[in-house]
């Protein structure tokens, strides 16, 4: 019974030692990882894309890792090695990189042109997965350089980190019984928020002249009512090119933007003084002269004041947002 109890302690004890073994030797290797951004431009709005210019370094004490030949930027257009350098210090590998980047990324333009962008860029690599190597963050220092001009943009925040990436697929390899497989990730988030105003105005300046066109008709005698109608409607076309210059410029979403609600609005408001002047004409055909005049301050007081209040409530909104 002894014995039999000895055997079951030694093989509990080989066991133990066998995982506990295992389980470090599945430890993965860790790479610090830092990058210093240089610049950012060239941001194509139409194309969904961007160019980034930056430094990136990465230290680890695993040689088969070979990020000259394995570095992988899954959203990257293309990516252009302008320099490298590598070092080894007490068995650690130092490998110094400046890369230039065309990323592809989505636009949030709901509230264009007072939009916040997040441009992502992740870092991989397509050798070794998480099992065998994890990103770890090199904090110390800055990150981007304060200096580096982003026409009609400044950064707002940039945040590094790294996390895992699962792909639902085994990429062929037959010893994979699962279609899933996990790769570290390094990451970096940069914000940057747009200088609005000056670009705000240039866009939507045609449009509401447009309007103050068409409002000028309640202050045209009502001899002369055919003009009214005219100027009136020559606005509404006016505004309708004005839109479509400005999508022509932006990616397309399925979702109610800015530019679409001031626009929307504009031709609401256009139409209500195209309606209100055919009631005008209709008092006048009827001799009521007094009643279309009233009816033409009344309109003209009441439209503008609706029309600045709305106009003014989505841009603050969105300015906001």
């Amino acid at each position: 019974m002894k014995t039999k109890l000895f055997f079951y302690y030694l093989l509990f004890i080989a066991t133990f030692s066998v995982s506990l073994a295992n389980a470090q030797e599945a430890k993965p290797d860790s790479v610090l990882t830092g990058i210093y951004i240089t610049s950012i431009h060239d941001i194509d709005f139409k194309e969904k894309e961007y160019t980034i210019n930056f430094w990136l370094w990465l230290k680890y004490r695993n040689k088969d890792f070979d990020f000259m030949q394995n570095l992988e930027i899954p959203a990257a257009k293309s990516v252009t090695k302008s320099f490298s350098t590598t070092d080894t210090v007490n068995g650690q590998i130092y490998l110094l990189m400046k890369i230039q980047c065309v990323m592809k990324d989505t636009w949030a333009i709901d509230n264009f042109p007072f939009d916040q962008q997040r441009l992502r860029l992740s870092l991989e690599n397509s050798q070794f997965d998480s099992k065998d190597l994890m990103f770890v963050p090199d904090t110390l220092g800055k990150h981007f350089d304060p200096r580096f001009a982003l026409r009609g943009w400044q950064v707002d925040s940039l945040n590094i980190s790294s996390g895992i990436k699962a792909y639902e697929t085994a990429f062929g390899d037959p010893t994979v019984k699962k279609p899933h497989t996990e790769y570290s990730s390094y990451k970096v988030k940069v914000v940057i928020k747009r200088d609005a105003m000056g670009l705000f105005w240039k866009m939507f300046l045609g449009m509401y002249v447009a309007f103050l066109i068409a409002y000028m008709c309640f202050y045209i005698h009502t001899d002369s009512i055919d003009s009214r109608f005219g100027l009136s409607v020559g606005a509404l076309f006016a505004v309708i090119g004005n839109k479509y210059i400005i999508d022509s410029s932006l990616p397309e979403s399925t979702t109610f933007t800015l530019v679409d609600t001031l626009h929307g609005i504009t031709l609401i408001f256009i139409l209500g003084i195209i309606v209100a002047t055919a009631f005008s004409l209709r008092l006048i055909k009827k001799d009521k002269i007094k009643q279309a005049n009233r009816l033409d301050f009344v309109s003209a007081q009441v439209l503008v004041v609706a029309y600045v209040l709305l106009n003014a409530w989505f841009i603050y909104q969105a300015s906001q947002g």
